[in-house]
């Protein structure tokens, strides 16, 4: 449970509870993401992958990953003595889409992670929360070797309105994951002003 602090009166207060979803495409880093920046051992659904997948996954671009996530990825970070952000990644394949509804319920926002070596992958995502109206930020997950774009190239590819931040991430790094997380919750707070 996070930390509680005081208003001067010497009462407790409860960390405001702030729902944030990870989603993206197949293979796009979403567990790696909030497994990342979690202050508690993250809650993974990850199953390997077996030859039942066959025909079913793409894993064109991702070849060498050998599990998947099946329902949701969950994780905490503490971002001040009254807020407490709660990560829940959504599963990347078509077939795990009906979830996305119930896990986005509530959510202030969205970080949409991208893959440059799969860009097709990040449609069904973006194309998901424009049409709930679910605030969100492009976040290009920067993986190794993988080819390097600007952000107007990027918004262009996905064909994403001015008014939606790029920024770059690693979703393995800390730091580099909270600063995508910042930049979600400041756009959230300007699109739909929440109580935070």
């Amino acid at each position: 449970m996070a930390s509680s602090s005081t208003d001067g009166s010497g009462a407790d207060l409860v960390p405001t509870p702030v729902k944030i979803i990870v989603a993206g495409g197949f293979g796009a880093g979403k567990t790696t993401m909030v497994g990342s920046v979690s202050e508690i051992p993250p809650l993974t659904t990850e199953e390997v992958l077996t030859e039942a997948s066959a025909g079913v996954d793409d894993l064109s671009g991702v070849e060498r990953k050998t599990t998947t996530t099946v329902a949701l990825d969950f994780g905490r970070i503490t971002i001040s003595p009254r807020h407490v952000l709660y990560l829940f990644g959504t599963p990347g394949q078509a077939r795990f889409w009906f979830m996305w509804d119930d896990l986005a319920r509530g959510a202030i926002g969205t970080i949409v992670l991208v893959d440059t070596r799969r860009l097709e992958t990040s449609f069904a995502a973006i194309d998901f929360f424009e049409r709930r109206k679910i605030p969100f930020v492009v976040a290009v997950n920067c993986f190794d070797n993988a080819p390097r774009y600007t952000a107007d190239e990027i918004r262009e590819a996905l064909v994403v309105p001015d008014r939606v931040p790029i920024v770059m991430c690693d979703a393995r790094d800390r730091d580099s994951s909270k600063l995508a997380l910042i930049r979600l919750v400041k756009h959230a707070m300007t699109v739909a002003p929440v109580r935070v």
